[in-house]
């Protein structure tokens, strides 16, 4: 094994110099195997397709992904719930990734509302101060 060419010797770690990779060249010219695509990766490359559609009796070119959305928003429009609720719920989870959600609006009481928190408020200070005249152990007042 151990071949002189020239002031090089050739042994471990050493190969002959006309094996030796030449400048510029790879060392693995057909380059990695081409790695399976996951889901989420197949599902993004579907859907960023072009495709062309019929608008307003014009030929429009647009990615799979901007069709099924105008498909979404043109049923919902056209009352069909399915299609209202899915979008709803997009929106839903849109706002609330980015943060945008409006903070839900307090609900005015109505006039009949307040007629039954008055009398439940009622209710609950005669059940405080009936358990105040009557010494009740948990209050730690009593006996």
């Amino acid at each position: 094994m151990d071949e002189i060419e020239g002031e090089y010797k050739v042994g471990r770690g050493r190969p002959p110099l006309h094996t030796r990779f030449k400048k510029g060249q790879s060392g693995n010219p057909r380059g990695p195997r081409p790695r399976p695509k996951n889901l989420p990766a197949l599902l993004a490359a579907a859907l960023n397709e072009q495709v062309s559609v019929s608008a307003d009796g014009d030929l429009r070119q647009m990615t799979k992904r901007e069709a099924v959305v105008a498909q979404l928003v043109d049923m919902s429009a056209g009352a069909d719930l399915r299609a209202m609720k899915m979008l709803i719920d997009m929106l839903k989870d849109i706002e609330e990734r980015t943060g945008k959600a409006p903070p839900p609006k307090a609900a005015a009481l109505t006039p009949a509302d307040e007629e039954v928190v008055e009398n439940l408020l009622a209710r609950l200070r005669r059940a405080e101060s009936a358990k105040i005249h009557n010494g009740d152990p948990e209050n730690g007042d009593g006996a």
